[in-house]
């Protein structure tokens, strides 16, 4: 199970951090992601974190938002700075056993949270 938590209404230029938690279980030897939808649009992928420590993101959100955590806890992060409207969404977080070069395909994971809504305003 992922309970996803962190989402709000913030102003354009604001931050947010989302926080992925994992009852029953820690992240260890698991690639934890965030994705994110927008209403009529298609989930995309946002960011990644290998249980190897490597980390990946969207080129949408480079230099902007950052995933973290101790894949050994159970509880991974996405802080969210410099928001834009265009940012606006609901934020899923998702779980796979192993590593692979697909993280950024939704298909790969095996557990999903409930997603968090996160709206920037102009």
């Amino acid at each position: 199970q992922l309970q996803a938590s962190g989402g709000g209404l913030v102003q354009a230029g604001g931050s947010l951090r989302l926080v992925c938690a994992a009852s029953g279980r820690t992240f260890s030897r698991y690639t934890v992601a965030w994705f994110r939808q927008a209403p009529g649009k298609e989930r995309e992928f946002v960011a990644a974190k290998r249980w190897t420590g490597s980390t990946y993101s969207a080129d949408s959100v480079k230099g902007r938002f950052t995933i973290s955590g101790d894949n050994a806890d159970n509880t991974v992060y996405l802080q969210m700075n410099n928001l834009k409207p265009e940012d606006t969404a609901a934020y899923y977080c998702a779980a796979a056993v192993g590593s692979t070069t697909r993280y950024s395909v939704p298909s790969f994971y095996h557990y999903w949270g409930q997603g968090t809504v996160v709206t920037v305003s102009s």
